[in-house]
């Protein structure tokens, strides 16, 4: 209901000093930066495992966390995140050579020099992040099948996702509570969706590997993230800056109730 009394801890940005209206701005741009260049990010990723770039599909995140079955690692790697990295010419002649056996001749012949030159800037074994190409020892890990994003992989970026998000979600979600939305519960759900979409989402990156119609609750959980920060977050700079005050913060009273 929109006549449900305000909170008296509750302060619309109205009525917040213009310091603090400025930091919340200034917070929100920069937050919203970050997401869209995360958006943009994941999409590079997962969107040409399928084999079609244009698209981020529900086939996408199936190879994504259980392999495609055929490709090795590294041949998944150069058609898709990596696929920039390395001219077109030089992707096919690595990948004719670990679909011939990967054997160690053709890598002194003619891989090695690729891999000097276009990866071991990166991925020369100094990041315990990324993959180790320095040497045909290494190369071997990553010409085998590909069965996907590994499990110690999976739990490394799940801590770094859990906490992370909810560090974003919980500013985002403090920015929001000075926002005047009736009914409460949507205000509540926009609020607390984000996070239970989160331990959705990451909990569904390890389901998926055992059964993959979880990967829909991947795709669901993350259409579901976006749109709250997204309602959040239009809210939230509308309200700072172009709206009018809402009566009844003009009217306030003394006394309790729900914000």
């Amino acid at each position: 209901m929109s006549d449900v009394p305000l909170h008296r801890m509750y302060r619309h940005f109205s009525e917040l000093p213009y310091s603090l209206r400025v930091l919340y701005t200034a917070a929100l741009i920069v937050l919203g930066l970050g997401y869209l260049f995360a958006l943009i990010y994941l999409f590079h990723v997962y969107s040409a495992k399928d084999g079609n770039p244009l698209t981020l599909s529900y086939q996408d995140i199936v190879i994504a966390y259980t392999g495609s079955g055929k490709a090795s690692r590294l041949e998944s790697a150069l058609r898709g995140p990596m696929r920039a990295m390395l001219p077109a010419e030089q992707i096919d002649t690595i990948v004719s050579w670990v679909q011939e056996g990967a054997d160690p001749a053709g890598y002194e012949n003619k891989i090695k020099a690729i891999v000097d030159q276009r990866c071991l800037s990166c991925h020369d074994g100094s990041n315990p992040h990324l993959v180790n190409l320095k040497g045909y020892d290494n190369i071997q890990k990553v010409v085998e099948r590909d069965t996907g994003t590994g499990i110690f992989t999976l739990v490394r970026v799940s801590h770094i996702h859990l906490f992370g998000l909810t560090f974003v979600f919980f500013l985002m979600g403090t920015i929001f509570s000075h926002a005047y939305v009736r009914p409460v519960w949507l205000k509540c759900a926009a609020v607390a969706l984000p996070f239970v979409s989160l331990v959705l989402d990451v909990s569904s990156w390890y389901f998926t590997k055992l059964y993959h119609p979880f990967a829909w609750v991947v795709m669901l959980s993350g259409a579901v993230m976006g749109a709250s920060f997204a309602f959040m977050w239009a809210v939230s700079m509308y309200q700072l800056w172009f709206s009018a005050t809402p009566a009844v913060v003009e009217k306030r009273t003394a006394g309790g109730g729900v914000g």
